[in-house]
């Protein structure tokens, strides 16, 4: 992964999570991102999860 530019999704899925990078800046909290043909609501964003890693996580919820 790219820990330099973009931020990452934190999404939601029925097998699991899946952590997605993304150019740009993170979308805010309370926000709504399409993905895979479903709008999905901005419920945080916080620091990344990775080790070493700068950019913001946007958590996603249905």
């Amino acid at each position: 992964m790219d820990e330099g530019n973009g931020h990452l999704l934190f999404v939601w899925k029925t097998s699991g999570y899946e952590l997605v990078e993304e150019p740009g800046e993170a979308p805010a909290a309370g926000s709504e991102v399409e993905r895979d043909g479903q709008t999905l609501h901005v419920t945080k964003v916080g620091p990344s999860p990775l080790p070493g890693d700068r950019r913001q996580v946007a958590y996603l919820g249905g």
